[in-house]
């Protein structure tokens, strides 16, 4: 595909992705949940709360159970060794490349976080694999 093809299939898609952002931003039930979203944020920072403490105030056992998990993993940990590491698969929108990791010890990866900050490659993150 010719480069001028390539450039005007994206200018489509992202007129498309403009007209469905649109009708999203006009739909009442998003902004209802955007409107709880803020004034549950709002409240966790008045309480000086997290996520995760709302969640074991309102669900404690999940907390048990998830707690309970954690450390049977654990002990099975120990006489297998360490578990594997999860998959990264970043891609770089600048370059296209795409680099598939399972620890942050890359070198393309460690150039990429130093070039445009940690927190924008985290966002390149395309799929993680178990």
């Amino acid at each position: 595909m010719s480069l001028l093809n390539e450039y005007m299939q994206k200018e489509q898609q992202l007129r498309q992705l403009r007209d469905e952002l649109q009708q999203l931003e006009q739909d009442q039930r998003l902004k209802s949940e955007l409107e709880f979203k803020e004034k549950l944020e709002a409240l966790m920072s008045e309480y000086d709360k997290s996520a995760s403490d709302i969640i074991a105030i309102l669900d404690p056992e999940r907390r048990q159970s998830s707690q309970r998990e954690t450390s049977s993993r654990s002990s099975g940990n120990a006489s297998g060794g360490r578990r594997k590491r999860k998959l990264k698969v970043y891609r770089n929108p600048h370059t296209g490349e795409v680099v598939e990791t399972r620890g942050g010890n890359h070198k393309t990866l460690k150039a990429w976080k130093e070039e445009y900050g940690n927190d924008t490659v985290e966002n390149w993150v395309e799929r993680t694999e178990s």
